[in-house]
């Protein structure tokens, strides 16, 4: 059995299930660091623009604790800290790899150093993607040098998708310390939820207000600048030619600065079909999926998009921008959606309505979603593992 150590910012509900998964697979003795619990109990999101309490559970199904850091117990989501005890639990456990989640966290490069020291080989599994790279060039150097330093310490590299991959090869990463361990949510637990919530999805659609037989599409992301949820407001305007309401609703769930701004020229139309919706938690989202019929996520930097995967699993079209990180890998183009160019607002609203005239581009998503879950991480996770063992062995 090999022994992992996986160094995290903190309990996040995306990954939860997956920890719960390794654990349990005979193979590995897996033990979680979190540096901080924040996500634990209401926190304010500033995405969101309010308070925020998961209702899944985060740290249920695997050994895990809470590394010592100076000032933790005042921490907030985005405030930096450092561990005083990460070489002392490297050394406790006798680990055979350590797995470090992204090295934006100072945490998390004291554990590459501990672990190098301890000569413990070093996993790592990071969301970027290269669409967000620094323009500037006093910052593409600093990145660049601060990687070049970084990489070298790194025995084996999980990437997330294509995009992911890609990244790293810039970075001179050799094709056999690459190993797939895709970015994937719960596919059981949400396809589950969508065929409990379809037994119910006319009483949701009456309790909304919505009219039986009209298409919805659905926007669930925080409303702010970034994810640009007003380019998809200037597209479903465009689904009318003649200034009467397109048949389509159109939903936004979440929250956040825009709202308001959002509100008020939605008002302007005078149509009825333009649905706020606010803030929902994770457990509510899979009977607002089955609800839609297609899903747009038209932000201009998304390092993944794991909101594509969820509604995947609902059997929807989805259309997102090319600035979204997992369209390569989970967006066939004209087959289960579309992807536009960020901004470019006509497209949008062709892509939109490429969707909802094809009706078997949900059946393609969910057959799609079934090849990148949980079982591909595990396997590109032991994968990697047993590159290592073999690299210790030479």
């Amino acid at each position: 059995m090999l022994r992992i150590a996986y160094f995290v910012s903190h309990p996040i509900q995306y990954q939860a299930p997956l920890l719960r998964l390794i654990a349990a697979d005979p193979e590995i003795e897996l033990k979680v660091f979190f540096y901080n619990d924040f996500s634990l109990k209401p926190y304010q999101d500033l995405g969101f623009g309010r308070v925020i309490e998961w209702d899944v559970p985060l740290i249920e199904g695997y050994d895990y604790c809470f590394l010592n850091c100076w000032g933790s117990k005042q921490q907030e989501m985005s405030q930096q800290s450092l561990a005083k005890d990460i070489s002392k639990q490297l050394k406790q456990k006798q680990f055979d790899a350590v797995w470090v989640h992204g090295w934006s966290w100072l945490c998390s490069i004291q554990v590459v150093l501990a672990a190098n020291r301890l000569g413990i080989p070093v996993l790592l599994r990071g969301e970027t993607s290269g669409l967000g790279e620094p323009t500037h060039p006093l910052k593409k150097r600093a990145k660049r040098a601060f990687l070049n330093w970084l990489f070298p310490k790194i025995a084996a590299f999980l990437y997330i998708g294509t995009l992911n991959r890609q990244f790293y090869k810039n970075y001179g990463v050799e094709d056999d310390r690459l190993f797939c361990v895709p970015y994937a949510v719960d596919n059981d637990y949400f396809q589950q939820r969508v065929m409990l919530a379809r037994a119910n999805r006319e009483e949701l659609r009456r309790s909304l207000n919505l009219d039986f037989g009209r298409p919805i599409i659905l926007y669930a992301a925080k409303l702010i600048e970034v994810k640009r949820p007003q380019d998809l407001l200037a597209a479903y305007r465009l689904l009318s030619s003649d200034g009467i309401e397109p048949k389509p609703y159109l939903l936004f769930v979440g929250d956040g600065i825009l709202r308001l701004t959002l509100e008020a020229e939605a008002k302007k139309t005078n149509w009825q079909s333009i649905r706020f919706l606010g803030f929902r938690n994770q457990s509510e989202m899979p009977a607002i999926y089955d609800l839609c019929d297609v899903f747009v996520l038209p932000s201009n930097f998304e390092p993944w998009g794991l909101a594509i995967n969820e509604v995947m699993n609902a059997g929807k079209a989805v259309v997102v921008s090319d600035r979204v990180g997992c369209a390569p890998d989970l967006v066939r183009e004209g087959q289960n959606g579309r992807i536009f160019t960020v901004g470019e607002i006509t497209d949008l609203a062709e892509a939109i309505r490429f969707c909802i005239d094809h009706q078997t581009a949900g059946d393609i998503s969910l057959k799609q979603i079934q090849k990148w879950s949980y079982q591909e991480d595990i396997q590109g996770l032991k994968q990697a593992l047993n590159y290592l063992k073999h690299k210790v062995a030479e």
